[in-house]
């Protein structure tokens, strides 16, 4: 974080706020002590203690009057289970699973596009040491190329458009997957990870997007179709799309009650049929 300019006590807290909402920071820990964070940020003290008055004030730290350094706050009642879009939601909860020895990562999506942001923390924390799993496993369940997907699709149907959309998605789900594939498996070789990656074929568009993290929670969200707009090189494709990223994701954990249990166990065990029957082997190319 050192550089030319000091950073502004509100850039402070914005980027502690970050690190909270990301598990990087969990409730209940110690953030470092003012001394530690002036010398990060390039700042005088009076400067950190600004950005964390700011952080209690938004409910996020607790005991920042005290002497010793604060802690982060628990979350809200509620907080938790309330549904987030899935690209907040995702990422702290994947870094919470990484602190596993044995991480497992079960997923039914579209394409990979809220994975690969969601990973970048558990990631960095792996390469600064923090987290430190023995094997990583993930198995990913995405369309078939050759199937006609319920969306994307174009507008206009049986007009010359749809090929370019069905393309432009197979494209995605490509790159998407092979950039999550590297990502992972570049474990092996910089940390000594076992890393397994595994891609199938589903043969229809799934309506839902599902997410197993060590068998001990279920992240679900209902993919929102609309009607979307695409530039392209000869114009713009009009199509019926979903954003999966803005989906809201609904978490079940087994240790909340028996109800939640049972959908993580009833969605793990429909994850596995899946896998082990209708789906079949995917290469992304």
């Amino acid at each position: 974080m050192n550089g030319s300019r000091r950073r502004t006590p509100q850039e402070i807290a914005d980027t502690l706020r970050e690190r909270i909402r990301t598990g990087a920071l969990r409730p209940g820990a110690r953030l470092p002590t003012q001394a530690v964070l002036a010398g990060e940020f390039g700042v005088e003290r009076g400067a950190v203690r600004q950005a964390l008055r700011v952080l209690q004030e938004d409910g996020l730290l607790s005991d920042v009057s005290k002497g010793s350094p604060p802690r982060v706050a628990e979350p809200r009642d509620g907080a938790r289970d309330g549904p987030q879009p899935t690209m907040v939601a995702l990422a702290p909860r994947l870094t919470e699973a990484f602190a596993a020895p044995h991480v497992r990562i079960d997923a039914v999506c579209l394409t990979a596009q809220s994975l690969i942001p969601a990973l970048g923390e558990p990631l960095r924390l792996i390469h600064e040491g923090r987290l430190r799993p023995d094997r990583i496993d993930a198995r990913i369940l995405l369309p078939g190329r050759d199937i006609n997907l319920a969306f994307p699709v174009s507008v206009d149907a049986g007009s010359e458009e749809d090929d370019a959309v069905h393309q432009r998605w197979l494209a995605m789900r490509n790159a998407q997957g092979q950039v999550l594939q590297y990502n992972l498996q570049a474990l092996r070789g910089t940390h000594d990870i076992d890393v397994q990656v595994t891609f199938r074929a589903l043969p229809f568009t799934p309506p839902v997007k599902l997410y197993l993290l060590n068998g001990a929670e279920a992240l679900f969200a209902h993919y929102m179709i609309s009607r979307r707009e695409e530039p392209t090189d000869s114009g713009t494709l009009q199509m019926w799309d979903t954003l999966g990223s803005e989906s809201l994701l609904f978490s079940f954990e087994r240790r909340s009650g028996q109800r939640d249990a049972a959908f993580v166990e009833q969605s793990q065990k429909w994850f596995d049929a899946l896998w082990e029957t209708i789906t079949s082997d995917l290469t992304l190319s």
